[in-house]
């Protein structure tokens, strides 16, 4: 591994919010209204912690329509990114905080994204949102 590459992965992991949000892709894609919600960001906050981490290789994104999607890097991805992804989860995966957030995206992973993206829009959480009359 050359030296530039290892210090954009360790950068990529020397935040809380972006470690958060590559445990959350740890079980599949995610669209950035799920991450937005589920960290509780401002939609360009997480871009810019999401380009960190693309940056990094440590996850991938696709484009669908006005939807961003991310997932953790997949089987074809470089061995060192491979191996910094899945130190992270198995330094952190039992981590109070980081069960929660598998918890709490359990519950935001049954929400349509059109209603995710309407509650931070509108200042409001989805579940605050449903309780409205």
């Amino acid at each position: 591994m050359q030296l530039d590459r290892f210090l954009d992965i360790a950068k990529a992991l020397s935040d809380r919010t972006r470690v958060r949000a590559l445990l959350a892709l740890r079980d599949g894609e995610l669209c950035l209204c799920q991450l937005v919600s589920l960290l509780d960001l401002a939609p360009s906050t997480l871009s810019q912690h999401m380009n960190v981490l693309y940056a990094a290789g440590l996850v991938e994104r696709r484009k669908e329509g006005r939807w961003h999607w991310f997932r953790s890097v997949g089987p074809d991805a470089p061995q060192e990114l491979r191996r910094a992804a899945e130190a992270a989860i198995a330094a952190l995966g039992q981590d109070a905080e980081i069960e929660r957030d598998r918890r709490r995206l359990r519950a935001l992973s049954r929400i349509d994204p059109e209603e995710l993206t309407a509650c931070y829009r509108g200042g409001a959480s989805p579940t605050e949102r449903r309780s409205r009359p």
